[in-house]
């Protein structure tokens, strides 16, 4: 199975670093910039005791021939739109697409370029960082991939997907719910990152101030009611999950999100907060604490342009 990963970055050069470990058959698409770093000094994962160099295929824009089986979607929603129309002449009538986006929007895109029957839903979990050298960081032992059809009956091809992905040095789970998966990870992202980048701070920094905890279970609550009225409630031993992270006292857990802000970078603010206010309202849920998230961004977002 011939299979394109999209990035190489902190999320996708790990995963596909994996694959590539495994033997699979795995080709970069990246920026020049990104590939002159991955040229220049390999592929390379650090951390935890790790220190892996890769010498993978990489391929730039307008150098894709011919179609792939599988195209591991592993942009940012910044970056989604250029990697469509650059990912384009690398999809053909068997390709299945493979997007780990956060949010659920970059789902209505893909869907609209390439059709409903090419895009699988996907959740990873990994927390990994690129340092100043251009290398990906592992900060925490996870590694996890999950992936499903979001509707049936699943694609032929996904069985596949799975025997490839499976056995490659990750978690790599086959789901027959995963737009589930995607409503329970977007609940924990949006929870975490609103607590974190609206009071400007850690987890346990917020939570060890008066009213820290209780703004951080008010915002899941937000959060979880939203998915909920969508049609997939978190389970209750997930949520439960999601408010133990947020309200840990002296935690110095930041989601990446956080990091972005506080150093003055790019976020996800439409992806994570925009999208997920906008389902709220249509489904007539109120959630004044994400409101203040999104409006909080959106003038970081406008100070920076």
């Amino acid at each position: 199975m011939r299979i394109l990963v999209v990035g190489a970055g902190a999320t996708g050069g790990l995963f596909g670093g994996r694959l590539v470990q495994a033997g699979r058959d795995v080709t970069f698409l990246v920026r020049p910039g990104r590939a002159r770093v991955v040229e220049e000094r390999g592929l390379r994962i650090t951390g935890l005791g790790e220190n892996t160099v890769l010498s993978p295929k990489l391929v730039r824009a307008g150098e894709l021939s011919g179609p792939y089986d599988l195209v591991l979607f592993t942009v940012k929603a910044a970056g989604l739109a250029a990697a469509i129309e650059d990912v384009a002449p690398a999809v053909g009538p068997g390709t299945l697409i493979l997007p780990v986006l956060n949010g659920l929007h970059h789902i209505d895109e893909l869907v609209a370029r390439f059709g409903e029957e090419r895009v699988l839903g996907g959740v990873a979990i990994v927390m990994t960082t690129v340092d100043g050298d251009g290398d990906i960081r592992r900060l925490f032992d996870l590694q996890s991939l999950t992936y499903g059809a979001r509707a049936e009956p699943a694609p032929a091809a996904l069985a596949q997907v799975h025997a490839e992905l499976s056995g490659a040095g990750f978690d790599a789970t086959l789901s027959t719910g995963i737009l589930a998966d995607m409503w329970g990870k977007w609940v924990f992202i949006a929870s975490l990152g609103a607590v974190t980048s609206l009071m400007r701070g850690t987890v346990g920094e917020v939570a060890d101030q008066p009213g820290g905890i209780e703004f951080a279970e008010a915002v899941v609550a937000e959060c979880a009611a939203v998915a909920e009225a969508a049609g997939y409630p978190v389970p209750a031993a997930s949520l439960a999950n999601t408010r133990a992270a947020v309200t840990e006292p002296g935690s110095p857990r930041a989601p990446s999100l956080y990091r972005d802000l506080t150093a003055g970078l790019e976020v996800e603010g439409e992806q994570i907060f925009g999208d997920l206010v906008d389902r709220a309202h249509k489904l007539g849920v109120a959630v004044p604490l994400l409101e203040l998230v999104r409006l909080n961004l959106r003038v970081y977002r406008s100070r920076r342009a």
